[in-house]
């Protein structure tokens, strides 16, 4: 709205005083409130991240019936994306479309094939102890036999979500990026992106990395924002000989590509800076370990500072743990993605166990009942901080059996390109399980 202002030259005179409080703070001085979508232009762009005007989505109610926020998503792109154009577009259907708006569904379905919404799927799995995606689909009566790309993937990860050891994964209920264990690029080629724990790497990794790029020409090599080296431009018929090569010399999947754990991004901490409070590279290492392949509603992020200065960037992780003198800080639900989230804080702890029990806790709890393909940040708004708190800061016994759950889901977790994956677990730190 005040790009908007700056833009169209607006006289803002008539509103100084009051003009820092937002739009919808300004009175009677002239300005739209929430009659804003009826004055609007056609022409006022709406969602900045597609470039959707006003005009295209009333066109699109129009012309289309639409009545619905997800069907105006679905054809015109408007709040698909960052999701901070929601309230303007829900305004705008709500004055295109007038009374066929209150005729829209009141809760929101997983998908097309269904009425049931996510919550309704998740908790039947559970009481009926469904352990495919074919019977969740004859229990629940879907109208599609097969599914669609919406609702496979996300009853998959119910499945295995909640019995981790009973439910067998379907690979076609993944996508692409998933099911070739690397990130497809628009021109057809993969990306290679070994894990480095922490960030932490060797000469030895260094020359297997820069030796892989010379064999199979990889034209481009590139240093991540998480701390890795990202191999761009692999041909598809390259990758397993590529893993190949890497697991000889040590090195293991990133999971750049998946919804799963991907880094733990560290500072040097306590090991070498002279402000370091904690040996952050150490806790980071351990706490990538812990979580190495694991499943998640979405990509999961972590960081450890070593001190309050932060050069970990933890305010906007999904999980960030800060060192201070006494112990350490840790914060959830940041998003450094399309709409930056900063993380809230959590709760203060004085070990290394401490972080784990705590960080892995909330993670699981994260898993059990977020919704597939959604942020932690979203997870919190939806839930709220003081529940979150209240199943694992209050709960003593209840944070412990999360954090179990974690640990034995996660059990002889395995590379995906190691080709003895059954002798070779990837684990080489196991945490304490702790008992309720």
């Amino acid at each position: 709205w005040l790009f908007k202002l700056i833009r169209e030259g607006t006289n803002v005179a008539p509103m100084r005083d009051r003009l820092m409080f937002g739009e919808s703070n300004l009175g009677d001085t002239g300005h739209q409130g929430q009659n804003k979508a009826a004055v609007m232009a056609d022409s006022a762009e709406v969602c900045g991240c597609n470039g959707v005007c006003k005009g295209t989505i009333t066109k699109a109610i129009k012309e289309k019936g639409l009545f619905t926020l997800d069907e105006v998503r679905k054809h015109t792109k408007a709040s698909s994306s960052c999701g901070s154009c929601t309230g303007l577009v829900e305004q705008i259907l709500m004055f295109t479309a007038g009374g066929d708006y209150s005729a829209a569904p009141t809760k929101k379905s997983m998908c097309g094939c269904t009425d049931h919404t996510h919550q309704e799927v998740r908790d039947t799995i559970r009481a009926q102890h469904l352990l495919s995606i074919p019977a969740v689909y004859q229990f629940m009566a879907w109208r599609s036999p097969n599914g669609c790309a919406s609702c496979r993937p996300a009853i998959n990860y119910y499945l295995l979500s909640t019995f981790p050891h009973e439910a067998k994964d379907d690979p076609q209920s993944r996508f692409i990026n998933e099911r070739s264990h690397a990130n497809i690029q628009k021109d057809g080629t993969y990306s290679v992106v070994p894990r480095m724990w922490g960030g932490l790497t060797t000469p030895d990794e260094l020359r297997a990395i820069a030796d892989a790029a010379e064999k199979y020409n990889v034209p481009t090599v590139k240093v991540t924002g998480g701390q890795r080296i990202d191999l761009l431009g692999v041909k598809k018929e390259d990758l397993p000989k590529m893993w190949a090569d890497l697991n000889a010399a040590g090195m293991v999947s990133g999971h750049a590509y998946g919804k799963s754990i991907r880094t733990v991004k560290t500072c040097v901490g306590s090991e070498h800076c002279r402000f370091g409070t904690q040996k952050s590279m150490d806790m980071g290492v351990k706490l990538e370990k812990m979580l190495f392949d694991m499943y998640a509603p979405h990509k999961v992020k972590l960081a450890v500072s070593g001190c309050p200065r932060n050069c970990a960037e933890a305010g906007i992780k999904d999980v960030g743990v800060i060192g201070v003198d006494s112990g350490y800080e840790i914060y959830i639900g940041g998003n450094g993605g399309i709409k930056t989230e900063v993380a809230q804080f959590f709760c203060k702890v004085t070990t290394d166990e401490e972080v784990m029990e705590y960080s892995g806790a909330f993670l699981q709890l994260y898993r059990e009942e977020g919704w597939y393909l959604e942020r932690t940040c979203h997870y919190m708004e939806r839930v709220g901080l003081e529940y979150i708190k209240g199943k694992i800061i209050e709960d003593t016994e209840g944070r412990k059996a999360y954090y179990n759950r974690l640990l034995d889901s996660l059990k002889g977790a395995k590379d995906p390109w190691e080709t003895s994956r059954e002798e070779k677990p990837i684990k080489q730190f196991i945490p304490i399980r702790l008992e309720a």
